[in-house]
């Protein structure tokens, strides 16, 4: 019984190629989670205002609801999304209507860029 010529393992080509491969999924990975980790302080800084009564005191227009979120995003160290450009606000029926609409790239190689697309709408009551 001579099994070595069949259990010869993964060749050195073989091995790079599994190297390089999980290199680059680490590589966008660790290019898109800061992204999304943003997005979800976001929009927890978003309800914020629903689920506590002292923010929501202190929000009464829309133009307190962006002074808000952008003492939220200087806290949260969100500094490269601008709420005016990326969201609008609007009061409709005691309830801020946020339409939440930006995207993010990232340069992955040369000319090729990553982009995350966030889209999101919230309805927020207000107090």
């Amino acid at each position: 019984m001579n099994f070595s010529r069949s259990q010869q393992g993964m060749s050195l080509l073989g091995g790079l190629v599994i190297i390089i491969l999980v290199g680059f999924i680490a590589t966008i990975a660790f290019k898109i989670i800061p992204h999304y980790i943003d997005n979800k302080a976001l929009t927890k800084i978003i309800t914020a205002v629903e689920n506590d009564a002292a923010t929501a005191s202190r929000v009464n227009s829309p133009a307190d609801f962006y002074t808000h979120i952008s003492k939220g995003m200087q806290i949260n160290a969100i500094n490269d999304i601008r709420p005016q450009d990326a969201m609008k606000i609007s009061l409709e029926n005691n309830e801020f209507l946020v339409q939440v609409k930006y995207e993010k790239r990232e340069p992955v190689i040369k000319n090729i860029d990553l982009v995350v697309k966030f889209e999101k709408e919230y309805r927020v009551r207000a107090r």
